[in-house]
């Protein structure tokens, strides 16, 4: 019995993939220097949210916070587009259930790694928390159809 592999990438191998290159590209500390020197436009400084960093002037906490918050960001893209991707039915699997099953998994993803890493934070509370978890959900919805469209490349289950 011959084992076939697919040529074709999975609806959730293409999501994360892109989640991971928004995250490691528009997360760099380059990026965001460059954002934060002038006025860049909404989406622009928007893609620089999950900003990871290795600066040694901050706090380990907050560079710990930061940095997990970008790993978890791309985990969690990968576990709500695997569980969203399966969760659709037969007749619902077109193009643009696809967009936004990824839309949606994004959305999710950013708004739980914020309300996590939230509490890592000095003077954590609940209260920050939802702040973080609400800046997350605002940078998936601006950010999120990129990888909705990534997902859509993909073969479904």
């Amino acid at each position: 019995m011959a084992i076939r592999r697919s040529r074709y990438r999975t609806a959730t191998g293409a999501g994360t993939l892109v989640a991971f290159l928004l995250v490691l590209i528009f997360g760099s500390p380059w990026y965001v220097d460059w954002v934060q020197a002038g006025n860049r436009g909404i989406f622009l400084e928007t893609l620089a949210w999950p900003a990871w960093s290795f600066d040694t002037d901050a706090s380990v906490r907050d560079l710990l916070a930061a940095d997990l918050k970008a790993i978890l960001l791309v985990v969690f893209t990968a576990l709500f587009i695997t569980l969203l991707a399966g969760a659709q039915l037969a007749s619902a699997r077109g193009t643009i259930s696809a967009i936004l099953t990824g839309w949606a998994a994004y959305i999710f993803a950013a708004a739980l790694a914020a309300l996590l890493t939230a509490f890592l934070l000095a003077n954590a509370s609940v209260g920050s928390a939802v702040v973080a978890a609400t800046a997350g959900a605002s940078y998936g919805l601006i950010v999120g159809w990129i990888i909705g469209l990534a997902t859509m490349a993909g073969r479904r289950p």
